[in-house]
């Protein structure tokens, strides 16, 4: 009995107390509190996912030397725009420019020498006719002028590829982008194809890459076909992609590229973005996060954060009904849209519902209800 004395003695209490908030919450009298309420907005909505991901320049070259030689000058700044052809580097010209001058040598030797076994043939040729001369005879001249052809076909590619490295001590360009630092100081050897000299990369476009997890692909090829065929840089989906810092995308692209399998390590689907960069802001290896449409258009059905309570496991909105007395509903929640949560399921978009005051109210209570509008898009 001692263990149940301070019970009893707390039962009034108790008792008192929530007869006192039940009174104070449902006083006989009182004004029914003021609430806002507005119709939810209604339009045509694409669900958005978010995936991070990285920037990937679309053209990436490791320049290197075609000749061996001292590097003779370096014709750019480090970290300049640079554009396809022009003159990076000047390797010493002076012996390829001796060995173009020899080949040109060798070639109009050559050419004189199957002039004239041609006059050669010609006048055997025309003395066989007659009889003054033998067909073996005939035959050797004929075979000379051959050779002699083949020496000129031969001193021209000589001459071809010694032009080929005379231009070569020119290390050019061979694509539009920005240019890293130099790797190798003037008067410093280079050897064909292993010194690397310097790396450029393109701009503008720019790739951003990033991965799905297996379902969310299936979701997407099922429903907007993406990964079901090949897309035309820049002709796919849109999307928009936020930097950084940056708490809303601001840099537009086109999904245009699906990887042809699914990772067996990680369950996941590379897809690549198309994104355009003008300004050259966005640099490779940058990290961002894309918004990638997720459904096809449709009407949905938005209401504000604010709007929705929570009821042990279910989330409710309250609906004005007759006599200003608010109804509790249930609902599914979507994704975020402009600003705004997206009813997947619960409301058809007519009804007026508490989006302001929602504390003050409780089902089946009666309210002052002030009406307004909401704007199409929240900020």
């Amino acid at each position: 009995m001692r263990s149940l004395r301070p019970l009893l003695l707390a039962s009034p209490l108790i008792t008192a107390l929530f007869g006192a908030g039940s009174a104070l919450a449902q006083a006989p009298g009182a004004p029914p509190p003021g609430v806002t309420v507005a119709k939810p907005v209604v339009k045509e909505i694409v669900e958005q996912d978010q995936y991070t991901g990285r920037f990937d320049p679309i053209e990436f070259v490791e320049v290197r030397a075609r000749v061996t030689g001292y590097l003779d000058k370096i014709l750019f700044q480090d970290g300049a725009n640079v554009k396809k052809g022009d003159v990076l580097f000047l390797i010493d010209r002076r012996p390829y420019k001796a060995a173009l001058e020899q080949a040109q040598a060798a070639l109009t030797s050559a050419k004189a020498r199957l002039s004239f076994t041609q006059t050669d043939l010609e006048r055997a040729q025309v003395l066989a006719k007659g009889g003054n001369i033998s067909e073996q005879v005939t035959d050797q001249r004929r075979q000379a002028s051959q050779t002699a052809q083949a020496d000129v076909d031969s001193a021209e590619a000589a001459l071809r590829n010694a032009q080929l490295n005379y231009d070569f001590t020119e290390v050019k360009s061979p694509v539009n982008g920005r240019i890293s630092q130099r790797l190798v100081t003037e008067g410093n050897i280079v050897i064909t194809d292993q010194t690397m000299l310097t790396t450029i990369v393109s701009l503008d476009p720019i790739y951003f890459g990033y991965t799905v997890d297996e379902k969310s692909f299936l979701k997407y090829q099922n429903t907007l076909g993406i990964g079901m065929g090949v897309t035309q840089r820049g002709k796919g989906a849109p999307i928009r992609i936020a930097l950084a810092g940056e708490e809303k995308p601001t840099r537009k692209g086109t999904l245009d590229f699906v990887d042809n399998r699914v990772d067996n390590q990680t369950g996941t689907v590379l897809l690549r973005a198309t994104v355009e960069n003008p300004d050259g802001f966005i640099k490779p290896g940058l990290f961002g996060i894309v918004s990638m449409p997720a459904t096809k258009p449709y009407q949905g059905v938005l209401i504000p954060d604010e709007a929705v309570s929570a009821n042990q496991d279910k989330r409710i909105v309250y609906v004005l009904g007759e006599g200003d007395k608010v109804a509790a509903k249930t609902v599914k929640l979507g994704p975020m849209v402009d600003g705004y949560r997206v009813i997947a399921d619960g409301l058809k978009g007519d009804e007026l519902i508490v989006v302001n005051g929602v504390a003050k109210v409780r089902p089946g209570a009666q309210v002052k209800p002030e009406k307004t509008e909401l704007p199409p898009t929240k900020k």
